[in-house]
């Protein structure tokens, strides 16, 4: 009797805490849909449309889709460069990190110089650094192929060469590794010292510490840094536009279209061809298409790296 008489009061109290849930969850709720859900479906819609941001959108069924995936001649390029950048670009950004973020964490002095040094080419915004960087290596003025011309080595011609094109935005990259190197060394300093002094008396070496106490235990982190770099390469856009536009010596006046690519579509990327598409030649609904196509790429790689056993996480962790 009384259960049944208590049954209200539980129904209002758990209805209270559910509103207080709720309310503390809206802030979240609200961006997520304003953000991203109501983003997402506004795309799917539009990816059947016919809609240049003018007239009223009409419904072509697959026609975007065939478009895009069938005739489209620069969707291949731009999808190889996006994929190519992904790997490479990603797995040279977490071993040059993290192998910068052992260096620093056993220097024993000047460390705060090394940080310092290691981490301001990232403060650099994109625009600055991609300029600085394509000065650097331009092959008729920049200080980089003088050099290595002065000691015999023949300099290739970096942005102005298709096959050097996006080693040079990996090398650009590289370049501003200040943000991983931060995420590494907190890591690794998070690493319990006992464990080391464990395999120190079991005459573990450096090799053998790294591999059964370091990885262990930075493993989460290494898969935030590779999932993190694997969603902002998928967006790659500022720096492969304004390294291929520098490169290319076309000067940039008010009303001028850009071509992106230079040199021979090399540094086209899948996020500029959704801007080209969508901004430049007003078909919108190829360019949802493209977006929708890097975004279930994106997640698939993703799921994959999180999966257990298969991904970068043990089933333990």
């Amino acid at each position: 009797m009384a259960t049944l008489t208590n049954a209200p009061a539980l129904r209002r109290k758990a209805r209270r805490e559910r509103l207080r849930t709720l309310g503390f969850l809206s802030p979240w709720l609200v961006g997520f849909t304003v953000f991203f859900g109501y983003p997402l479906v506004a795309t799917v819609y539009f990816s059947f449309m016919h809609y240049n941001q003018i007239e009223a959108p009409t419904f072509v069924g697959l026609r975007n889709w065939r478009y895009v995936l069938e005739q489209m001649p620069l969707f291949g390029p731009a999808l190889w460069n996006t994929l190519w950048l992904v790997v490479v670009m990603v797995a040279l950004r977490v071993v040059f990190g993290l192998g910068i973020g052992l260096l620093v964490t056993k220097v024993k002095s000047g460390v705060g110089f090394f940080r310092t040094a290691f981490y301001l080419p990232y403060l650099a915004p994109p625009v600055a650094a991609t300029v600085a960087f394509v000065f650097l290596l331009n092959p008729g003025t920049g200080p980089v192929n003088d050099i290595l011309g002065g000691i015999g080595i023949h300099a290739p011609n970096w942005f102005n060469d298709p096959a050097w094109a996006k080693p040079s935005l990996v090398l650009l990259s590289l370049w501003g590794i200040g943000d991983l190197m931060v995420i590494f060394m907190a890591a690794l300093l998070d690493v319990p010292k006992e464990q080391y002094e464990a395999a120190d008396l079991d005459g573990a070496g450096a090799f053998h510490k790294f591999r059964y106490v370091t990885w262990p235990s930075i493993t989460p982190i290494v898969m935030f840094a590779v999932v993190t770099g694997v969603v902002q390469t998928m967006q790659y856009y500022t720096q492969a536009l304004v390294a291929g536009k520098l490169a290319s010596g076309v000067s940039v006046g008010p009303g001028s279209v850009i071509q992106p690519g230079y040199p021979d579509h090399s540094t086209l990327t899948v996020p500029q061809l959704v801007y080209s598409l969508g901004f430049q030649n007003f078909n919108t609904g190829a360019a949802c298409v493209l977006s929708l196509v890097l975004f279930a790429i994106a997640m698939a790689v993703t799921t994959l790296l999180m999966r257990k056993r298969t991904g970068l996480l043990s089933a333990d962790d």
